[in-house]
């Protein structure tokens, strides 16, 4: 089931903002519509989460949309925020047209670039594992003959299964639909290595576990939009030009603790 959470749904708008009557057909239709519809993560800590006690989702991600539908509507609440799961899901969605784009932690790669149009890299990451804190694994190489899980869909799949070839290492990989499960995975014991993005585990990381110093495999996240919607990816690159020339971009890093 995909959880949809509606922040702020305009009635009616007497007159067309400047920012958003220019631009493309799906510039306008965003418009007409009232809100801006962004694909996002629930259970990413930092980037897109969902917190339990005010129901409210919360990140730098989150931010970074109400930023978008400021320029574009002139209400940084004219958003309308829909839960997305893994990279399978995220691409449907943007294809079917049920969101205006995703700010997803959605890694680019020549392959995803090639079915949509991904802005310049907001965030860049690496690769990393965590562990049990008393598996007594100190390294990636303590991985052999063991098993790690990845969330389904994301690109941590095959770039770990490279690093094992390259430290000539046999690990066996397991896949979930999200990041609680795998952790719970990690915690029972049923896995022996959580593998994601190191901002992300930092997000799970706690008492039981630990994040080995090892990493690999730069990620670097963009924001997707469907590939015809050349216009609207456009304002989208210009509002991030924008948050970088006048320090928003990092002001919402500092704001969440996050260091690209």
């Amino acid at each position: 089931m995909i959880y949809k959470i509606a922040i702020f749904i305009p009635v009616f708008f007497m007159s067309c903002f400047p920012a958003a009557c220019s631009g493309g057909g799906e510039i306008k239709a965003i418009h007409k519509r009232g809100e801006l519809r962004v694909g996002v993560k629930s259970d990413v800590p930092r980037f897109g989460f969902l917190n339990l006690d005010n129901d409210e989702l919360e990140g730098m991600e989150i931010d970074i949309a109400r930023m978008i539908a400021k320029d574009i509507l002139g209400d940084e609440n004219a958003v309308k925020f829909i839960i997305v799961g893994g990279a399978q899901t995220r691409a449907a969605m943007l294809k079917n047209g049920e969101i205006d784009i995703a700010i997803a932690t959605f890694t680019i790669t020549e392959e995803r670039r090639k079915e949509f149009n991904f802005s310049r890299p907001y965030f860049t990451d690496e690769l990393g594992s965590l562990v049990r804190a008393d598996s007594k694994i100190n390294k990636l190489k303590d991985l052999d003959g063991r098993i790690a899980g990845v969330v389904r869909g994301s690109t941590a799949k095959t770039a770990f299964e490279n690093e094992c070839l390259k430290l000539e290492i046999d690990v066996t990989v397991l896949e979930f639909a999200n990041y609680p499960e795998i952790k719970e995975a990690l915690i029972t014991g049923k896995i022996d290595a959580f593998v994601s993005d190191k901002s992300i585990l930092y997000g799970y990381s706690d008492e039981e576990s630990v994040l080995l110093n090892d990493r690999f495999n730069p990620q670097r996240y963009g924001i997707a939009g469907k590939i015809e919607n050349r216009k609207l990816a456009r304002r989208v690159e210009t509002v991030l030009d924008t948050m970088e020339k006048n320090g928003d971009l990092t002001a919402i890093f500092e704001k969440w603790g996050l260091h690209p």
